[in-house]
């Protein structure tokens, strides 16, 4: 089977030809052309992604980056990038980088000698914890060679490019709501110290301290782990949960509330009321179905993508970073 260099050789052109060629590029005689391609033609020559970037400096290639495939709000992210990155001709690598700073920093450089021509990190994981320029530093030495793209997260540097959910606002107005219906002892359950959720936190927090209520250390919960059975065990093992309000960072995590909730024989929403996060099918197929922060995770992903092809393309300048509001899905765990 005849690859680039044999078609440049028995086209007697370079390369770098014969990639212009095939991508339509300028500056290449319409003579030169038709040899090209009569060559092609006869050896019935099919090019590759590889073999399109030869001597165009393009690979028409993005790297996606997400740290667990699993996950609702990932797998869905992975989708809608995929389908607008293919809709402008781009094709994707994806690789699951897993929480670790080293992981994420060899699935960088794995995607970087790919030759993508942008990476996409998906998730406030990589965005740090807020403790120091250290953890991201790989994402800035990564922008030293492409464009890098940073979905729910927000790193400062050249060449570095955030789109973010408001989830500072987002979740200060529904604990706002909450306090107008009456409820006083709200709880705040985490499973990270990622960007998005210190995020949440400030909205949680700065509703509390406007309505001129305590924020109270045993109300913020710290979750080990997001998981549906492990949140309803948590909360079940807590001896005296006064708490009539729960804000979640996730669906899955309001799922495990709701389920402590039944088992515990409290009235939801009448003496709790519940909100998820993200919106997912988690929020719609729970019995009864819970309100939930509908973050729009796919036109933050559209959002990216236009945002990726105007740098690419080289066809004007964009803002660092951009913010998507959020709106709130009302269903039966809330009554405010």
């Amino acid at each position: 089977m005849k690859n680039i260099y044999d078609i440049a050789k028995l086209a007697g052109v370079s390369i770098a030809t014969v990639s212009r060629v095939i991508n339509g590029t300028a500056k290449v005689s319409d003579k030169t052309r038709e040899k090209v391609l009569a060559v092609i033609n006869e050896e019935g020559y099919t090019p590759n992604v590889f073999a399109q970037g030869l001597g165009t400096n393009t690979m028409h290639t993005i790297g996606i980056l997400v740290p667990i495939i699993t996950d609702i709000y990932m797998s869905n992210a992975v989708y809608y990038l995929e389908e607008a990155l293919h809709e402008i001709g781009y094709d994707c690598i994806l690789t699951c980088t897993g929480f670790h700073l080293d992981q994420k920093e060899q699935h960088t450089t794995m995607l970087l000698e790919k030759h993508t021509d942008a990476l996409i990190y998906v998730g406030s994981t990589y965005a740090g914890k807020g403790e120091s320029q250290h953890e991201t530093q790989y994402i800035r030495d990564a922008a030293e060679k492409v464009p890098v793209f940073i979905i729910n997260g927000l790193v400062e540097g050249k060449n570095i490019y955030s789109t973010v959910s408001d989830d500072v606002n987002a979740v200060y107005s529904v604990v706002s709501s909450l306090i107008k219906s009456g409820r006083r002892n709200i709880a705040f359950l985490s499973d990270s110290a990622s960007y998005s959720a210190r995020q949440k936190l400030a909205g949680y927090e700065n509703a509390l301290s406007d309505a001129m209520l305590p924020v109270r250390g045993e109300y913020r919960i710290h979750l080990r782990k997001d998981d549906i059975h492990y949140v309803r065990d948590l909360l079940i093992g807590y001896r005296d949960l006064d708490i009539d309000a729960a804000v979640t960072v996730a669906d899955s995590i309001a799922l495990g509330v709701l389920k402590y909730a039944k088992i515990r024989g409290i009235s939801v929403p009448e003496d709790l009321s519940i909100v998820g996060y993200n919106n997912s099918v988690l929020a719609i197929g729970a019995d009864p179905e819970i309100t939930s922060i509908d973050n729009h995770i796919e036109d933050v992903c559209r959002l990216t993508v236009n945002r990726l092809n105007t740098v690419l393309s080289g066809e004007g300048e964009i803002e660092p970073s951009v913010c998507v509001n959020c709106t709130l899905k009302k269903r039966c765990t809330t009554d405010f």
